[in-house]
């Protein structure tokens, strides 16, 4: 069995066959493939954020985001993308890979419809900035989780927790606390806590490919179980997740509010 958190994945010629001239063989196409793979989440990422975020600006400006924030349909639009989340992790060994392709479109779709109501609440102005502050953020997060040669991986847990703990104090603050020192406390820990994850979220999906490639040169009809079409729109919803909620924390820092 791989072991998916194997820091040996970093490693040149990870998964790669000496030749008998001692040189790794097929080490370029290994690279190549490993780049394209990649690619292909981050293409994913970047296409659903913006999907997201079209929809979530013409959605503000037909005026239909008023009703999105307030009566049944704001908790229509808040639980609806929360849903699918939870159907593609549970089912995605069930699902196709065209299933989890159209939920992944459809979960993005539903994301621009809920965050339309940034734009009753926030400038747009300050909604740009704090959007590209967060792309230039993840980038960097992402580049260093990609090419760090440190083990993160026992980062996971810590997030995990850390994330489970942002909502339970968001909902406490939100219901009975209301707390506007807290509120900036979660906002300030939600940043910290998804900047993490995207560095974790990014070697993870490395290293998960290259275990997949050692899989493959060692048991070719044992990597069948592990589809790289799945891999990438799963990879991409994680990376999407770390993004935006990356973004949102940040702008309740850099965000000036409507008059």
């Amino acid at each position: 069995m791989a072991n998916w958190n194997d820091n040996r994945s970093t490693r040149s010629g990870f998964g790669v066959s000496p030749s008998q001239t001692g040189d790794v063989a097929g080490g370029t196409t290994f690279d190549a493939g490993l780049r394209k793979h990649m690619l292909s989440i981050y293409n994913y990422m970047a296409s659903g954020v913006l999907l997201t975020g079209i929809v979530a600006l013409l959605t503000a400006r037909s005026g239909l985001a008023v009703q999105f924030a307030q009566g049944p349909m704001m908790w229509l639009v808040a639980l609806s993308p929360l849903a699918i989340v939870f159907a593609m992790s549970f089912g995605q060994n069930k699902f196709s890979t065209g299933t989890l392709q159209a939920m992944f479109w459809g979960f993005a779709v539903l994301m621009g419809l809920s965050l339309s109501t940034i734009f009753l609440v926030y400038t747009g102005a300050s909604i740009a900035v704090t959007f590209f502050a967060t792309a230039g953020a993840f980038a960097g997060l992402s580049l260093f989780g990609y090419t760090t040669k440190k083990d993160i991986s026992a980062w996971g847990s810590f997030l995990i927790m850390g994330v489970i703990g942002l909502i339970v104090a968001s909902l406490l603050n939100a219901f009975l606390i209301g707390s506007p020192g807290l509120e900036l406390a979660i906002s300030a820990l939600g940043v910290l806590i998804f900047a993490g994850l995207t560095a974790y979220d990014t070697q993870r999906l490395k290293n998960d490919y290259l275990a997949i490639q050692q899989v493959k040169m060692t048991n070719p009809s044992a990597a069948a179980a592990y589809p790289l079409g799945k891999m990438v729109v799963m990879g991409a919803l994680s990376l999407y997740l770390d993004f935006i909620n990356m973004f949102l924390f940040l702008l309740r820092f850099m965000g000036a509010a409507r008059e």
